[in-house]
């Protein structure tokens, strides 16, 4: 998939984030993850992120986590995209996101980094460097200790045209108009609020009518049929 196809499918629908699945002993549960997977796919969200925020990416190790982004890619594929989840220290994201693209994911959500905050210029150093180092699409998550200003957003938008996505974790309306006043249809935009529902319709006012959905991992009809009504 390429990254125009990516910020099609990010444009419309909800998302979800599924659990990944651990034993008693912490070791990754392929079985209960496929069975999880399976159980969630068929009901309509527009894509699913593997080892995302919920799906505890930063719980993983190295070599955890290229056997869940294929386990992902595997068990949903032809039902619903996988976009993996990517983030931590820069040569860690690097590596995380071409992981991903040699598994057959279809893009990334570019997580913040740890803890520590950064000026813009290391903010977008960080970016840049995680969307040179592959060629799917990049959605990269505002949040925490990772806020990227408009014009921060727009220079790397010029620079790396398969960053396509911007997804938004602060919950700064003023923040969030004027990215996208800065930006127009440049990305895709997602509202990734926890219990995302509780905004939707402020989101949607603005623009932005997807979010992703913590609901949906328990009562997935219910989520969609929230979000269509």
């Amino acid at each position: 998939m390429n990254p125009q196809e990516l910020k099609s499918i990010m444009g419309s629908g909800l998302l979800s984030f599924p659990l990944t699945d651990f034993d008693a002993n912490g070791d990754f549960n392929k079985k209960g993850y496929e069975k999880r997977l399976e159980w969630l796919a068929p009901y309509g969200a527009s894509a699913l992120f593997a080892a995302g925020g919920t799906g505890e990416f930063f719980s993983l190790t190295g070599d955890e986590y290229p056997g869940i982004i294929q386990t992902a890619v595997d068990t949903c594929r032809g039902v619903v995209p996988i976009i993996a989840g990517a983030g931590g220290p820069t040569r860690f994201a690097i590596q995380c996101a071409q992981a991903a693209e040699k598994a057959g994911a279809h893009g990334i959500l570019l997580l913040p980094h740890y803890l520590t905050e950064a000026g813009q210029e290391g903010l977008a150093a960080h970016v840049e460097a995680v969307c040179k180092s592959v060629k799917f699409g990049v959605i990269v998550y505002n949040r925490a200790s990772s806020r990227l200003k408009p014009e921060t957003l727009a220079a790397l938008a010029e620079r790396n045209p398969n960053l396509v996505g911007f997804k938004d974790g602060v919950g700064d309306i003023e923040a969030m108009v004027a990215i996208y006043q800065k930006m127009g249809d440049r990305f895709a935009y997602l509202g990734g609020l926890p219990t995302a529902e509780v905004y939707a319709a402020a989101y949607k006012a603005l623009g932005t009518p997807v979010y992703s959905s913590a609901v949906f991992n328990f009562i997935p009809k219910t989520a969609m049929d929230f979000y269509k009504a």
